[in-house]
C-alpha cells in the first residue's frame, strides 16, 4: 500500500491529468517533492507489480 501522499500525487497525476506545477500547489509542496513522489509511488507500484 503507498503512502497518502505518494498515492495523492498519482491519482492527481494519472486520474485527474494535472501537471506538477499544479499537484505542488493542490498537496502545498514543490514541483520538485511532486516529482519524488511520482517517481517513488510509480517505483513502489512496479515492485508491487512483480512481486518484490
Amino acid at each position: 500500500m503507498l503512502p497518502d501522499r505518494q498515492r495523492a500525487a498519482l491519482v492527481l497525476r494519472f486520474y485527474e491529468d494535472l501537471s506538477e506545477q499544479r499537484i505542488a500547489e493542490v498537496l502545498g509542496c514543490r514541483p520538485g517533492t511532486v516529482k519524488s513522489l511520482v517517481s517513488r509511488g510509480l517505483q513502489a507500484l512496479r515492485g508491487e507489480m512483480r512481486g518484490d
